[in-house]
């Protein structure tokens, strides 16, 4: 419990503008559940974030709620060296949280305790890439600062070979064409991307496998192989032809979980030693009907 008065530099300010102040590692917003859940009081009464303090005034804040830890989680692995670990992510499970506070079951939380390397901290320790929540698949994740910044480079300089397999809305036709369009925020909506003039470049090779049918509606199985590495990009890709991927309720109008796997990831190991990693198709693909007219 952390106790402390207002001093006359804090006469008149926002309580939770003063809260903030005492943990500079985190963010107003991540401290929203203080207040909306009772953990912070003034002269022993609940308080709201936009009380205005008075010189003198008693404010107690509950700690434990800053102390707590995520869930342990078990995640498949499908390689593991003293240097990295391959896994096989389950759709809905995040890669790492957004800020400094943590309460839930990541894949960073998950790698925390296998970390070999203390020079490595923070939300985002050993994570080399991203996959969304709602994608599934292989993805490798690095044990010691050395082996982050040696997969990381191979990312940046795009010497890794990445496969997808989505179910898409309808069929693309051509039924095998390298999407070449660049991608930026959407301005209209700052928290998701869109292809606009301005944008980073960005390409996605994809390829018809199948046609057929998903939940009754028309659709197609797809090879995709993103070659630039953006957020969103094969999302954003897949939308921007009239095509996107089923499920996917931000960039296209089907509910239900994102039909979006990464099944293959080609790279080289610290050491050299060049490997292809290979995730099997979840349960939900095997939904797809194929050649279903």
């Amino acid at each position: 419990m952390k106790k402390f008065s207002a001093t006359p530099k804090n006469v008149g300010r926002r309580l939770d503008v003063v809260v903030a102040e005492l943990y500079p590692k985190l963010t107003r917003s991540s401290l929203e559940p203080l207040f909306k859940r009772g953990f912070v009081s003034v002269g022993g009464r609940r308080a709201k974030a936009s009380h205005k303090l008075h010189e003198g005034e008693k404010i107690m804040i509950d700690e434990a709620y800053l102390r707590q830890e995520p869930p342990k989680i078990d995640l498949p692995v499908l390689y593991e060296d003293e240097n990295v670990i391959v896994l096989d992510k389950p759709a809905g499970v995040l890669t790492h949280s957004k800020g400094a506070l943590n309460f839930e079951a990541t894949v960073a939380s998950f790698i925390q305790p296998k970390i070999t390397d203390k020079s490595l901290s923070g939300n985002r320790a050993g994570i080399v890439h991203r996959l969304d929540r709602d994608t599934s698949g292989v993805m490798i994740v690095a044990k010691t600062a050395k082996a982050q910044h040696f997969l990381q480079k191979q990312f940046s300089q795009r010497k890794v070979k990445k496969t997808y397999i989505a179910i898409t809305e309808g069929v693309p036709n051509p039924v095998a064409a390298i999407i070449d369009a660049p991608i930026g925020r959407n301005p209209k909506k700052p928290q998701t991307f869109t292809v606009i003039a301005n944008g980073k470049p960005s390409q996605t090779e994809y390829k018809v496998l199948a046609e057929g049918l998903f939940a009754k509606k028309r659709a197609a199985r797809l090879e995709l192989k993103p070659l630039t590495g953006r957020t969103h990009q094969i999302r954003v890709h897949m939308a921007y032809i009239g095509h996107p991927i089923v499920g996917d309720v931000v960039y296209g109008h089907r509910s239900g979980g994102l039909v979006l796997h990464a099944s293959e990831l080609e790279l080289a190991l610290p050491g050299g030693q060049r490997q292809n990693f290979k995730s099997t198709l979840p349960p939900r693909f095997k939904e797809f009907i194929k050649n279903a007219r």
